[in-house]
């Protein structure tokens, strides 16, 4: 076993409220340190070269991940990068990890009930000069305008960014495609939901490559979270439906 680490991931309270009751979240916040402690000897491998502040955040999301599984029942295991630096995950396992200043999280789910997960969190802030432009279409910087004069206090930029960082790690593992942002046409909704569309053949489940997924954020805390859904062809629930 790894050695035990100062930082002590806790259940989520951001995430709590984005994903379904079947998916299990673990987060912590703060200044990431103790790069390495708590990892496997295969996850400091992976990150050998790496620099200081690239291993922080790999050690402290692969905790948060390694608390996650551990309340999903799931015994520990090494959780490496796969070739688009993905987490792969155990056996009968799917799940996603975020981190960003001061916060990192993980989701995880059997795959009996929720084929993929995608989290992503981003500082309360707008986006850079120009960033927008890269990431938008000029319909989505429409609604931003909109959005922005309804309710200054989120910065919808970044939540737009986000919601497709969360839509893009959603389908890597369906498609084995990492999108383009410009490939994911995102609507928000004030409400704290938004829906995607990605462009592109999508996995067997899907109806169409044209089908809506719904996805729900929060800003909070200086912070910004995304998450949405893909569930087992199981489930009796449809993409993104939280409970």
């Amino acid at each position: 076993m790894p050695a035990k680490s100062a930082l002590s991931p806790s259940p989520a309270r951001l995430l709590g409220s984005l994903l379904p009751f079947w998916v299990v979240a673990a987060e912590s916040a703060g200044e990431a340190s103790g790069a390495g402690a708590g990892l496997f000897p295969a996850e400091k491998e992976a990150v050998r070269t790496a620099g200081p502040g690239r291993q922080a955040d790999f050690t402290a999301g692969r905790l948060c991940a390694r608390a996650a599984l551990a309340r999903l029942g799931v015994t520990a295991a090494p959780i490496l990068p796969g070739p688009a630096g993905e987490p792969q995950w155990p056996a009968e396992v799917t799940g996603s990890i975020t981190h960003c200043a001061g916060y990192r999280a993980c989701a995880v789910a059997l795959t009996t009930d929720v084929t993929a997960i995608g989290i992503d969190a981003e500082p309360g802030e707008s986006l850079p000069a120009g960033l927008l432009e890269a990431v938008a279409t000029p319909p989505e910087r429409a609604r931003i305008a909109q959005l922005s004069a309804a309710v200054p206090a989120v910065p919808w930029d970044r939540l737009l960014f986000s919601a497709k960082e969360s839509a893009c790690k959603l389908w890597y593992p369906l498609t084995g495609q990492w999108p383009a942002l410009h490939d994911v046409a995102a609507s928000l909704v004030a409400g704290g939901t938004f829906t995607v569309r990605m462009r592109g053949a999508g996995p067997e489940a899907c109806p169409s490559p044209e089908s809506r997924i719904k996805g729900r954020w929060v800003a909070r805390g200086g912070l910004i979270v995304t998450a949405i859904t893909w569930p087992s062809p199981a489930s009796a629930d449809p993409p993104g439906r939280a409970r």
